[in-house]
């Protein structure tokens, strides 16, 4: 993703864009068509390596093609709106298309890649900086060392002094180290490190991890409750979340408007409490016999507005007064935040949830058949997952006071007509 940012400014971010997407969609057909495992996981790392040119790039392509202010806010709303829209209908569709077959789930993306490929040639503007020198020595320590220290954390809960997760971690440690040697002397580094001279910009890279944490581990968890506990299917499960997009697309495009009038920290610590309030409910309900109305669409609802309240101000805070040619690295850097987050998020909550469980003498694996004790197990381990959860929100408030941005820095009002004619 960091290589994927600046490939973006170097060669035009619509043309990479257009890239990126299309061999998505050739990869996902490949996956589609796997004909062994060693087909299939291949097939997946193509596909990574393609959404990380096309993620990044699509925020900067945001951000360079709306005005600062006004226009840019309103963007990035949507973009964010549209984002939890997106989770919330790939979870309903992979419910369909997976109780018919598991291919569908990669070839229903290859007419959707065809159509945002082609959406893309006709509407988007071709932007492009100044040419430069592609850091590559510091893409492949940054994904050697995350790749290595979130291996190391998965390993980790079946034991943390063995070798398997001691040797990767140690070396992870030294490519990391490596990686910020190289950055600091790169005539044009993949992570510039002036961009934390701001310590607001820190603390809101920062707040994305965890935000990221919270994101990744509600979808997971919630979706197993609802399958492993509840029993429900897995196109159930899937409608069952649709009240997250409703609070998610309603709180997005409030906190965007509010994000030129009020600081965003407090817009994230007020949407941190509304995530803190809901999942400590969802802890205590699931422990029980809930209905679905209220007790899971009530807290699942209210989740995501939380969240769309406090991820739109950070989205827009990551690139507030930053140069064209900072947006890409930011955007890049942004995408990663959340993912690594998302990773080692899980697998932490994760390790607490499984010991939990199997503490009360249930079983994490398959088992299509369960005894009572062992549902409820499984639902003693859950509502853990959401006191965790409920813990990184508190932690992410915690560290967006450190967050100084003020509704005119965040809007830049004052370049917009500006950059409006650039």
């Amino acid at each position: 993703m960091l290589l994927g940012g600046r490939l973006g400014d170097a060669f035009g971010r619509k043309r990479v864009f257009i890239a990126g997407v299309a061999l998505f969609t050739l990869t996902s057909l490949l996956c589609g068509l796997a004909w062994d495992p060693a087909s299939l996981v291949a097939g997946r790392a193509l596909q990574g390596m393609a959404a990380a040119v096309a993620a990044p790039t699509s925020m900067a392509l945001v951000a360079t093609t709306y005005a600062p202010g006004k226009p840019r806010n309103q963007a990035f709303a949507i973009y964010a709106a549209l984002s939890g829209v997106g989770s919330v209908a790939g979870l309903i569709a992979g419910g369909v298309l997976t109780e018919m077959s598991w291919r569908l789930v990669f070839l229903v993306n290859v007419p959707i890649g065809a159509l945002v490929t082609i959406g893309a040639v006709v509407c988007l503007r071709e932007t492009e900086g100044p040419r430069a020198q592609l850091d590559l020595v510091g893409a492949i320590l940054a994904t050697a060392g995350i790749t290595l220290l979130v291996f190391a954390i998965n390993e980790g809960p079946g034991g943390w002094i063995r070798p398997i997760v001691v040797i990767p971690a140690a070396v992870a440690a030294i490519t990391l180290y490596a990686f910020i040697w190289v950055e600091r002397r790169a005539a044009n580094p993949l992570l510039p490190f002036t961009l934390f001279h701001n310590p607001s910009r820190g603390a809101a890279l920062t707040a994305i991890v965890l935000a990221g944490a919270v994101i990744m581990c509600l979808a997971v968890f919630i979706s197993l409750y609802l399958q492993g506990v509840l029993r429900y299917s897995p196109l159930h499960s899937g409608f069952a979340v649709i009240p997250f997009a409703v609070g998610f697309g309603a709180a997005a495009a409030l906190s965007s408007r509010l994000a030129v009038k009020v600081q965003p920290r407090w817009l994230v610590i007020a949407g941190g409490a509304v995530i803190l309030v809901s999942c400590l409910y969802a802890a205590a309900v699931t422990n029980g016999h809930p209905d679905y109305f209220p007790d899971i669409a009530a807290p699942v609802l209210a989740i995501g507005f939380g969240v769309g309240f406090a991820v739109v101000p950070l989205t827009l805070s990551i690139v507030a007064g930053v140069q064209a040619t900072e947006i890409g690295p930011l955007s890049a850097l942004a995408q990663v935040a959340q993912n690594l987050g998302g990773a080692v998020g899980l697998v932490a909550v994760g390790a607490v949830v499984s010991s939990r469980i199997m503490a009360s003498g249930g079983v994490t694996g398959p088992a299509p058949d369960l005894s009572e004790r062992q549902i409820q197990a499984l639902s003693d381990g859950y509502s853990v997952a959401f006191v965790c959860c409920a813990a990184i929100a508190v932690a992410a408030g915690l560290v967006v006071l450190l967050m100084r941005f003020t509704p005119a820095e965040v809007a830049e009002g004052q370049h917009a007509e500006q950059s409006a004619h650039g």
